[in-house]
């Protein structure tokens, strides 16, 4: 009997286009099988950090401001420090997304940022696994991955639009292929027996 597995997308929006981004993804897990919830991440006292704590796969999402994570999203990560001394999220699936209001917005370092957070909490990074779109002249902003990114889902959304039309259809569809990924990497991982937390035995760093 296959084990019910929890995704957990814990996330910082500020305007609404990175939400839409977080449940464009849910859909697409859910899809295939998975149990998803949502973390909005910010104050310490205002994280579920029990369900983090629970979920099989945690999904990061932040906007991307001035070339790296929202400060919400910064505050969240310092904040798991505690976390990370007991281990607590090791050997749990990770991944990200990021909305930009340029096209590129220097998102990048938002990735790397979350990918190193994740590899210090001992996470496995699941990539987007996708060519990138719009790089022909047949091609157009409908394709997916539009954007040409590799660590997770991006988006653009136009600063003077609201989420209802920000960010646009593709990206909404690249996020949901993401959800779909994600959902089947924690599924075989989980099932294959490899997320067994190794507990630390060292002295916490943390005074």
């Amino acid at each position: 009997m296959s084990k019910d597995i929890l995704v957990a997308i814990a996330f910082f929006s500020a305007n609404g286009h990175t939400e839409t981004l977080a449940h464009a993804i849910a859909r697409g897990a859910r899809e295939n099988g998975v149990t998803v919830t949502f973390v909005p991440v910010s104050e310490y006292e205002d994280t579920d950090w029990g369900t983090l704590e629970a979920a099989d796969a945690i999904v990061f999402g932040t906007p991307t401001y001035m070339g790296g994570v929202a400060a919400p999203f910064k505050f969240f990560m310092d904040a798991s420090a505690t976390v990370w001394y007991k281990q607590g999220w090791i050997n749990k699936i990770a991944g990200g997304f990021s909305v930009s209001g340029s096209m590129s917005g220097d998102r990048l370092n938002v990735f790397l940022q979350m990918a190193t957070f994740a590899a210090q909490h001992g996470m496995i990074w699941v990539s987007l696994g996708m060519p990138p779109g719009n790089n022909y002249s047949f091609g157009s902003n409908d394709d997916l991955n539009r954007l040409g990114v590799y660590y997770g889902a991006a988006a653009q959304a136009n600063m003077d639009e609201g989420p209802e039309v920000a960010p646009p259809q593709s990206d909404r569809d690249t996020a949901f292929a993401y959800g779909a990924r994600i959902a089947k990497a924690t599924r075989r991982w989980v099932e294959g027996g490899h997320n067994q937390p190794q507990q630390s035995k060292g002295k916490s760093p943390l005074h």
